[in-house]
């Protein structure tokens, strides 16, 4: 059983309730737990040390252990300088208060630093309240000093669980976003049609399966984890010798011409995303349309509910995104998005509705890679995005609104210069009000991005942190991958551009990241459409790549 959106947790029960491995269940996934042990050994008492021998030995070798010892202003100080990148497992609180006798006191100290812990941390205690009262004074004065310590930690704690008979139960959380959220609806593919078999490569590199899916990452997954989005994570790179490895391949094979030409790059990400020389085609594609609107000036010449209705379409199958993502066989998941308030007032959304849109776009990705995707495109729709966009990017990459917004075309086709001025007036009155303002991540996806763009980003970094690719080829897309710069520098690497479609704010994005767009089809059909249409072409290319085999003359291919 687990939850989403605490940092702190308070883990209680009786003697043999299950607690213990209640707890280290919260924390197994992360990549290092220090677990701080309260009690120490008793060589006079060998039931006692065999007891803390087992829960050594049921601890992952990557764990490491700190023991408190004597002083109990000990563990208040390793909460209190506990980093946000770190992870504590406290193992008991029965053993601080027992450190604390006969002297007692209020817990406030312990109280505040769990309040303040910038770290994941769980906490386990035992619940004697349940018990008959101590027969002894000092049995008296244990349970009254842990029932005050319970209490305290718990009034700090985020979350507090109660297991008994090795059942929990959550009996506090205090976030309303630590409720599990359900996911949307995935709209399955359509059968896919029979392919021939792709022979095995025959140069003894490794085949491309889940292992690069599997294989351990720095960041684990947030719904297990809690991982606090913030700058500077550190996520897996791809791999940085299989992609050249893959392009030095293809100059081997067996070709009449020159080779792929520029569709060799897809070859090379592909390879570094999947850490083998012959990568494979990928296989289950997953498209997230995002559909959030944006409030006030930024929407200026579009039609209302126009958003409403592109999602509606995709949902029945109907309309460019959706035939695209059908002919690809690439399930198809609408995302509705919170909406943007006018950013010239004021801020698109609050910094919590940032923190959840984060950790939404995170789980939107995770569970994508858990059910056997192995490429995610990015799609959107939703009035006022190009405006965002570049409102992001002014802010993120030192832009001028006007060359990043492109001309506002109405349904009919008519171009509406009115409505351009508009969106240019209203990203430059949204700079110039937050010009003192901080320019970090989470403050500009706050002050001008709204949830599209924040759960885009989220999507990144979850895929990122899977070490799962992801295609865009619009103004959301390309937003998000601005605004993850400053979180993890290393999701760039991990998107595919097949195309800026002529889209200022596309084009300077690439630039800005590193992105080469690998065609220039100039399609406009919408966000995410340009990526399904180029799909097949890309595969194309993987399976030559993997199927064509090395020229018989070594000379030839060499030359």
């Amino acid at each position: 059983m687990s939850v989403e959106g605490w940092r702190t947790a308070l883990v209680l029960g009786g003697i043999r309730s299950g607690k213990s491995e209640f707890a280290e269940s919260l924390v197994s996934k992360a990549p290092v737990v220090r677990y701080v042990a309260t009690g120490t050994s008793n060589g006079d008492d060998p039931e006692w040390a065999a007891r803390i021998e087992a829960h050594r030995e049921r601890r992952p070798g990557s764990w490491v252990t700190e023991e408190v010892g004597a002083d109990p202003s000990r563990l208040v100080e390793l909460i209190a300088a506990a980093g946000p990148e770190e992870t504590l497992l406290v193992d008991d609180l029965g053993g601080w208060v027992t450190g604390r006798l006969p002297e007692g006191g209020r817990p406030d100290a312990l109280a505040d630093a769990v309040r303040a812990c910038r770290a994941r941390l769980v906490v386990v205690s035992p619940e004697v309240g349940l018990s008959l009262v101590p027969t002894t004074k000092v049995g008296r004065a244990f349970a009254d000093a842990l029932g005050e310590a319970n209490q305290a930690v718990a009034a700090a704690s985020d979350a507090v669980a109660l297991v008994v008979a090795g059942q929990p139960s959550w009996l506090k959380l205090d976030d309303a976003a630590a409720r599990p959220v359900a996911l949307p609806e995935v709209i399955a593919p359509p059968p896919p049609l029979a392919a021939a078999p792709i022979p095995s490569p025959t140069n003894g590199a490794t085949p491309a399966g889940t292992d690069a899916l599997t294989a351990p990452t720095m960041t684990l997954p947030v719904v297990a984890t809690g991982l606090v989005i913030q700058p500077g994570m550190d996520l897996p790179m791809p791999d940085e010798y299989a992609g050249p490895q893959a392009t030095d391949r293809l100059a081997t094979l067996d070709v009449a011409g020159a080779g792929l030409g520029a569709l060799a790059e897809v070859v090379s990400f592909a390879a570094g995303t999947q850490g083998v020389a012959v990568p494979a085609p990928w296989q289950s594609v997953r498209v997230l349309l995002l559909q959030g609107d944006h409030d006030g000036g930024a929407a200026a010449g579009t039609t209302a509910g126009e958003s409403t209705r592109r999602a509606a379409a995709a949902r029945t199958g109907e309309g460019a995104l959706a035939r695209l993502a059908a002919e690809a066989g690439a399930s198809l998941q609408v995302v509705p998005a919170p909406a943007a308030a006018p950013i010239e007032d004021g801020p698109a959304l609050a910094a919590d509705e940032v923190e959840a849109a984060l950790r939404f776009g995170w789980r939107l990705a995770e569970e994508a890679v858990d059910s056997g995707v192995d490429l995610i495109v990015l799609a959107a729709c939703g009035s006022g995005t190009e405006a965002a966009a570049a409102a992001v990017l002014a802010a993120g990459a030192g832009a001028e609104p006007s060359t990043v917004l492109g001309r506002v075309v109405t349904p009919g086709g008519r171009i509406d210069d009115e409505a351009w001025m508009a969106r240019c007036a209203t990203v430059r009155d949204a700079m110039h009000r937050i010009r003192e303002s901080p320019r970090g991540a989470k403050d500009i996806l706050a002050e001008l991005a709204g949830g599209d763009i924040a759960i885009a980003t989220g999507v990144l970094l979850g895929a990122t942190a899977r070490r799962t690719p992801v295609m865009l080829d619009g103004p959301v897309g390309v937003a998000a991958a601005i605004a993850s710069r400053d979180l993890a520098g290393q999701a760039r690497h991990w998107c595919l551009l097949p195309d800026h479609g002529g889209n200022p704010a596309v084009r300077l994005a690439a630039d800005v990241l590193g992105l080469k767009p690998l065609l220039d089809l100039r399609l406009d059909l919408g966000e995410g459409a340009t990526s399904l249409a180029a799909l097949p072409l890309l595969r194309a290319a993987l399976n030559l790549a993997a199927a064509l085999p090395v020229h018989p003359e070594p000379e030839v291919a060499a030359s």
